[in-house]
């Protein structure tokens, strides 16, 4: 049962497109303790809920013939956007020599849209990355599932 050795002092942030926690080990690198230092959440309902109005259409030039355009999806750009707002706390959190070490932890397009928006400052401070959603756990099931992750 290899896993993640968690450093002391490191930080953890376990989030997906809709709600991000962050915790500190406050123990060490063979028994974790998890910590919350900080929550962040934002209300996303579904596309449905944030858009009421029809999909366009387009012409296809001279003649009858139109064309529907595709539904924004609200929902989506929504998770994108809170990805963009956790990488900018973490940035600043950096930027002040908050943490040294940080465990990334979400599913994998929430994964990618914060590697696309993390800084150099908090990129350079990445040790492990976990593509797996754990926002719904309590911290002693993160630190197991995390002790335990091959």
């Amino acid at each position: 049962m290899s896993g993640l050795r968690i450093a002391r002092d490191s930080w953890i942030l376990v989030g997906d497109g809709e709600k991000a926690l962050v915790f500190r080990n406050v123990g060490d690198a063979v028994y974790p303790n998890l910590q919350v230092i900080s929550i962040l959440a934002q209300e996303n309902p579904p596309t449905s809920a944030q858009g009421t109005d029809a999909p366009g259409r387009l012409s296809d030039g001279p003649g009858p013939h139109r064309s529907a355009v595709e539904v924004t999806d609200w929902h989506r750009l929504e998770k994108a956007r809170f990805a963009r707002d956790v990488a900018e706390a973490l940035y600043r959190e950096a930027y002040k020599g908050r943490f040294a070490k940080l465990i990334v932890v979400a599913p994998p397009a929430t994964l990618g849209e914060l590697r696309k928006a993390f800084h150099k400052e908090v990129t350079d401070r990445i040790v492990a990355e976990v593509d797996k959603t754990l926002t719904g756990h309590p911290p002693a099931e993160i630190e197991r599932i995390l002790r335990t992750k091959d």
